[in-house]
């Protein structure tokens, strides 16, 4: 099951978008930090949220519409159980980028007083990591919810080529990072549902790890892992007792049209 090919889509802003609550009480964006797991691969942003406002988003999320995914996948497709939801939010999107600290954290443009030098990456080491000019979030949002004995068996996040609604003219971009933000954890009462990734040797191409990379559930951290072709085989273990929030969207880079005369 190898990486699947980047998808065309185009994001629309939605007209029934949920009437979100505030992104408040929040850390100060110079207490946020990239903490590398995996160089290149897997990148967490720990109490990226605080307790208090996961809490209120989780009470908020269980009002909305979930769907339980299909029983059996479609063909190619690994088997997940669990309720979803998913809306094209452009403002939402928009707000997470610039509301939380997340743009100058990804972008760079944080000033901390005792930062080492030597700390702070080049811009073309964020080019790299990222895979070109970080321009936003993906409207697409997805809510997730696992429950006891609910679980996402081994599989790929692919890319997406899409159009973001941006003014006074659109943006052609692509996504090459998920991002997931847990809103429960233990503390919460949600055991198991850890993100692990395996090893996995392909062609021409050695695996950055050589045993499993056990992320747990850790309320209001951001997990970001590499997508598309660079995807790690992953997979969401099953939830032993309560409840595994997340807010799910994607990190997108500014994409290269080609001319036509």
């Amino acid at each position: 099951m190898p990486p699947k090919k980047p998808k065309q889509s185009t994001a629309t802003p939605e007209s029934m978008s949920p009437n979100w609550p505030p992104f408040k009480p929040l850390m100060p964006p110079s207490n946020l930090s990239l903490e590398t797991i995996v160089p290149g691969q897997i990148i967490t942003i720990p109490n990226f949220w605080t307790s208090a406002l996961c809490k209120n988003y989780v009470s908020f999320l269980k009002g909305l519409p979930l769907t339980t995914t299909p029983g059996k996948p479609k063909k190619g497709d690994a088997l997940r159980v669990n309720d979803r939801f998913r809306v094209d939010d452009w403002n939402f999107a928009e707000r997470l980028w610039r509301e939380t600290g997340l743009k100058e954290l990804l972008c760079g443009e944080i000033e901390r007083e005792y930062e080492e030098e030597g700390d702070e990456m080049s811009e073309e080491e964020r080019r790299e990591l990222w895979g070109g000019d970080v321009v936003g979030l993906n409207p697409a949002i997805r809510i997730y919810r696992y429950s006891k004995g609910q679980f996402f068996d081994c599989h790929y996040d692919e890319s997406n080529l899409i159009t973001l609604p941006t003014k006074p003219a659109s943006t052609p971009a692509k996504t090459t990072w998920t991002l997931l933000l847990y809103l429960t954890s233990p503390a919460t009462g949600c055991l198991g549902g850890e993100t692990v990734f395996y090893p996995e040797e392909l062609p021409n191409k050695k695996s950055p790890i050589d045993k499993p990379v056990v992320i747990s559930l850790e309320t209001g951290m951001v997990l970001l892992h590499k997508h598309g072709d660079d995807c790690m085989l992953h997979e969401g273990r099953e939830v032993t007792e309560g409840e595994k929030w997340i807010i799910r969207t994607d990190v997108c880079i500014k994409r290269v049209t080609k001319s036509t005369f």
